[in-house]
């Protein structure tokens, strides 16, 4: 996977719950702190993910 792949150009389809895609993005944070290029990705996902949630009630 390159760098500049980004995941929001695929079709959408709701699979998860808003808690199971939160808890997700809290695993993926954890770990994009790693200094990788998986880690790199994880963080990329990350907020690609975070940005398409609704702000908690």
């Amino acid at each position: 996977m390159d760098d500049d792949t980004s995941f929001t150009d695929d079709p959408r389809v709701p699979l998860i719950t808003l808690t199971e895609v939160r808890e997700a993005v809290v695993l993926l944070l954890h770990l994009s702190e790693q200094d990788t290029e998986e880690g790199h990705r994880a963080g990329q996902l990350a907020s690609d993910l975070a940005l398409r949630l609704p702000e908690p009630a």
